[in-house]
Parts: C-alpha cells; sequence; structure tokens
C-alpha cells in the first residue's frame, strides 16, 4: 500500500471537497461530494455525537444512496449547514427524485467550537450560507490544516484542523479518510512532540519525528483545552468526526463494516478516545468505480488512512490571533541524533 498522488481522500476517483470557513467566527465547513450519487453508512461510537440524517444511512434503510456528506464546527447549529448544501445541490439538479419533486440527501455531523475565542454573537445562523460556499468550492485539491470545519478546532493540548489520507491497495482499489480533529484526547504524547500515530507515518507527511521513545504512555489526561475554556468539565465540547471513502463496490452494510474498522484510526492517533465528551463519528462511502476488493483489507486500510489524517490534521494546522491553544509547528524542537543523521 502507497499513498495516491494527492493523499487525500480526492484520491478516490470522482471524489471533491470543498471547505469554508470565517476567521472572526473561528469555525467552518467541510463538504464532500461526488460526480454521482454514491453509497454510504455510518458509525458512532463516541458518547455525544451530534448529527442529521444518519438514521437514514443504516443498512436496513430503504435509500441506498446519497449526494453529499457535511462536516462542520458549530455544534447543534452547525447541522444547518447541511441545509445549505442542499440549497446547490438542488440548484444544480442533483438529488433523490420523487414525482416532480428532487431532494438532495446530505447528511451530516458537527463538532463542539463554541467556546475557542471566536466571535459567536451572530443574529443569522452563519452554517447554512458557510454550507453553500464549501460545495461551491469543492475540487479535488483541498487545503488542509485550520481551514473548513477544522478551522475552530482543539485537541486537548493543541490546535486541531482538518486532516486527510489516502493508500493505494495492492489489487488497485484506492482508500481515503478526511477528518476534523477536534478530541477531548490529545494527538501527541506528553511533550507535544510526538505523534500516537507516528507508527504510522508514511514518507514524513506529519513531520517525520517518529515515535516517542519514552514507554509508560497514556496515564494522565492533562487538558489544555478544559484550562484555556476556564471549564474544568467540557463535557460535549470535543469531537472527532470523519469520512473514509473507497472506490471499491461496498453494499451500505459493508459501508457500515468499512466505518467501524475505521474507528480503530482514531484510537490509534487520538488518547483517549471515544469518550463520552466526544461524539466521534464516521461516514464511510463506496463510489463503486473500481472491481471488488477484500473487504477485511480495505477497512485495515481506512483506519491507517484514518489515523494518518489525524495526525495531518493537528500537524497542519496553523496560528492566528487569539488561539487558545498553540499549534504543533509554533514549538521548536531540540533535534535528535537520529534525526541529524536521517537529514545529513
Amino acid at each position: 500500500m502507497q499513498p495516491g498522488p494527492r493523499n487525500l481522500i480526492t484520491d478516490v476517483s470522482g471524489l471533491i471537497v470543498g471547505n469554508a470557513q470565517d476567521t472572526a467566527l473561528k469555525s467552518g465547513v467541510t463538504v464532500l461530494t461526488a460526480d454521482h450519487p454514491f453509497t454510504a453508512s455510518v458509525s458512532a461510537l463516541g458518547g455525544a455525537p451530534g448529527t442529521r440524517e444518519t438514521d437514514l444511512l443504516a443498512p436496513d434503510k430503504s435509500l441506498s444512496q446519497i449526494d453529499a456528506l457535511c462536516l462542520a464546527g458549530g455544534s447543534a447549529y452547525g447541522l444547518d449547514a447541511c441545509s445549505g448544501v442542499v440549497d446547490g445541490l438542488r440548484a444544480a439538479g442533483r438529488g433523490f427524485p420523487v414525482g416532480s419533486a428532487i431532494i438532495p440527501l446530505v447528511p451530516g455531523a458537527i463538532v463542539f467550537d463554541l467556546l475557542n475565542g471566536g466571535d459567536k454573537a451572530w443574529g443569522d445562523n452563519p452554517y447554512r450560507a458557510l454550507g453553500r460556499a464549501a460545495l461551491d468550492t469543492a475540487r479535488p485539491d483541498f487545503d488542509l490544516g485550520s481551514v473548513g470545519g477544522g478551522t475552530g478546532a482543539l485537541s486537548a493540548t493543541l490546535k486541531g484542523g482538518l486532516g486527510s489520507a489516502s493508500l493505494i491497495l495492492s489489487g488497485g482499489v484506492t482508500v481515503g479518510a478526511l477528518v476534523v480533529a477536534n478530541p477531548m484526547g490529545s494527538a501527541t504524547t506528553p511533550g507535544d512532540r510526538h505523534f500516537w500515530a507516528a507508527p504510522f507515518e508514511i514518507d514524513g507527511e506529519f513531520g517525520g519525528l517518529g515515535p516517542d521513545p519514552k514507554a509508560g504512555l497514556g496515564r494522565t489526561l492533562n487538558s489544555r483545552k478544559a484550562a484555556a475554556m476556564r471549564a474544568g468539565d467540557v463535557e460535549h465540547a470535543n469531537t472527532t468526526i470523519a469520512i473514509v471513502a473507497t472506490d471499491a463496490p461496498l453494499t451500505k452494510a459493508q459501508c457500515q463494516r468499512m466505518a467501524i474498522s475505521a474507528h480503530d484510526g482514531i484510537a490509534r492517533a487520538i488518547v483517549p478516545a471515544h469518550s463520552p465528551s466526544d461524539g466521534d463519528l464516521v461516514f464511510a462511502l463506496s463510489t463503486g468505480t473500481k472491481p471488488a476488493g477484500n473487504l477485511a483489507q480495505i477497512g485495515h486500510a481506512a483506519a491507517l488512512c484514518l489515523a494518518r489524517a489525524i495526525a495531518r490534521a493537528i500537524f497542519l494546522a496553523t496560528p492566528v490571533p487569539g488561539d487558545l491553544l498553540p499549534c504543533h509547528s509554533e514549538h521548536i524542537w531540540p533535534m535528535s541524533l537520529p534525526d541529524m543523521v536521517r537529514l545529513w
């Protein structure tokens, strides 16, 4: 398995992604859509998910394909971003036909970023317009880090963000992941240098710093986020939401199994994960444009992509005035001997 040419979820042919954000709001929206409707399902393992239309994605529900997926900030307010995406798709003639009516199907999920220092004193809910703007900018190449749904994201210790990664399997099937990383837990080990996902890194895609050489990690749960929000209990102020995709033909039930497998990527990249305070959720989709692949291998690849995408989200976050937490890029790391040898 090797990353695709973009190392983005859009290495799955036909997918496009758009971002829209408001810097004063410190929040935004990310939208994924495709040339044609696609099969999708979902798995939510966190204790506090915020969603729209996810019941439709259960394997026993009648409709098998949807038009887009939406990842937004704004907590419950952000669910209105899906309405903006619906508006744009309807204007383009996309949707499920019911007689003379057409209904675009856009499930979505949100993260909580209402206490991140941005200006939340809006009059009209801004997320519908952000959803439409994100759809209108959708393309195969898109930015990562402090953009779209990841604009105002925070991990326990560092600024979060939007991440993506891909893998091409030996049989030619492509798998990719897209994530908004805003977890209760940390994506880095104590000291913030090394990523929990380091064993899965490919070609220095999040700094090439390698695994933490220390043992006995994970026994402390310090949170700069909780302190910065001046709240000892930040219940519901977190969540990692993601999309994993493949071009192998999968049923809704198989997509759900892929989503469940991909949750391993969250657990490998964030400590702790799937807590009562997180709404951890993974959508999984199939465009079905390639020959069938091995479902177990596809699920494994999805987990690897998601772990790498989470680390890339934190690694590529950029600082802006008023941030509550530092970015990984703001740390100046003393270079270790192995690093010096590698660069020499």
